[in-house]
């Protein structure tokens, strides 16, 4: 036999959804969250922490008539997620509680994998080793990729190196080795949600990830764009605005390094753009030419999506850095509002690792709450069906 939730379903499912999302907070500020009464906050707490989805976080300072305000806190046996940042050079492996808060994270030199199922094992055995000092099950997984990723599953245009992950294999294949949902999505994706996480007055932005690969990505009201086809977010075919280089020539790291090897510098990596001298001429022809394209990706953005700020983040940054105010000069010169550029600090690896952290928390909570929603039909509290990945239990 089923039913229907109830309207107490739906307040407990408030309440979860409040501490989830904000929690350590205390009884009186879930009130004022959800605006429920007192009597059924106190309630549906009660049912949580029975369920093992709320504990006490500690208590406060002295409140009201001498006493103690105590904190509500999601319990770390209600599981982690597991952010990957699956790059060329490195991989990071991020794994948080459903607060989004760092258990653990491990760094390592990314393989050179000739199969894909190969990665994927050894992509499963680094969570696993990352998750080993956290408790519950695992509940959600992100893979940010150097590439444009489809529906959460299939990848296209990836970095040279990185050819064979082309299409949905490597989501099928992780999928049949972690027990817990997957997603995969791109690295540009998960570095700007990483600082719409961090900024919640973001409306409209966009982000270029200049590093092995190209990569874009845009935000419009606070809400990732993903556009209906592959083609979205592909900005690295347009002319450059530099003879008859593409974005993506210019503006990816490979792309860069092979240009000004062909401009007489002699490399051997990109790094040594910014690192080595800088009065030689040959360098001021290549910055000259790179100048040029992030005018002119900033300018498409900006009179297509209207961002309010530009971001770049990746490997090339440091060089980002070097050319901005003549970037800055050159787009006041031809837009009559420009956006603002700004360049993301980021920790290799890491910071694209939490932004993919980020994207794991909204499905990992969504699936909790309509499994306190549907645990009425089923008479009885959440169980272990209720969660691909495991109990409630830990």
């Amino acid at each position: 036999m089923t039913s229907n939730p109830t309207s107490r379903d739906y307040n407990k499912a408030a309440v979860l959804e409040v501490v989830l999302s904000q929690a350590p907070l205390t009884r009186n500020e879930v009130i004022e969250l959800t605006g429920l009464s007192k009597a059924t906050v106190s309630r549906a707490v009660e049912e949580l922490r029975a369920d093992g989805f709320v504990a006490d976080g500690g208590v406060g300072a002295v409140t009201g008539r001498g006493r103690r305000s105590t904190y509500l806190d999601v319990p770390d046996t209600t599981g982690h997620v597991a952010g990957v940042s699956f790059g060329v050079l490195t991989t990071c492996v991020l794994v948080a509680d459903l607060r989004g808060r760092e258990v653990c994270h491990v760094v390592a030199p990314t393989p050179n994998h000739d199969e894909v199922g190969a990665a994927a094992v050894w992509l499963a055995g680094l969570v696993e080793k990352t998750a080993a000092a956290a408790r519950g099950p695992l509940r959600q997984m992100v893979v940010a990729v150097p590439g444009r990723v489809r529906d959460g599953t299939e990848i296209f245009s990836p970095s040279r190196s990185m050819k064979i992950f082309t299409g949905s294999g490597l989501h099928r294949a992780i999928v049949d080795l972690v027990h817990a949902p997957v997603l995969v999505d791109s690295d540009a994706n998960a570095s700007l949600l990483g600082i719409l996480a961090e900024d919640t007055g973001i409306r409209n932005a966009a982000l270029f990830n200049v590093s092995s690969v190209l990569n874009f990505a845009g935000c419009t009201e606070h809400e990732l764009a993903r556009g209906r086809t592959p083609a979205f977010g592909g900005i690295g075919v347009l002319c450059a605005g530099a003879g008859q280089e593409t974005l993506e020539g210019l503006m990816s790291a490979r792309g860069l390094l092979k240009f000004a090897r062909g401009r007489g510098l002699d490399l051997t990596r990109v790094e040594e753009l910014w690192r080595g001298r800088r009065d030689d001429a040959a360098r001021a022809g290549v910055l000259d030419a790179f100048t040029a394209a992030i005018v002119t990706a900033t300018s498409a953005v900006a009179v297509t999506l209207d961002p309010e700020t530009v971001y770049f983040a990746g490997r090339l940054c440091p060089l980002v850095e070097e050319i901005l105010p003549e970037v800055r000069s050159r787009l006041d010169r031809i837009l009559p509002a420009a956006p603002e550029i700004k360049t993301v600090p980021q920790v290799v690896g890491l910071s694209t690792a939490r932004g993919a952290v980020f994207a794991c928390l909204a499905p990992a909570r969504e699936r909790l709450r309509d499994a306190v929603l549907g645990a009425r039909g089923r008479r009885g509290a959440p169980s272990k069906r209720d969660f691909p990945g495991g109990s409630t239990r830990g």
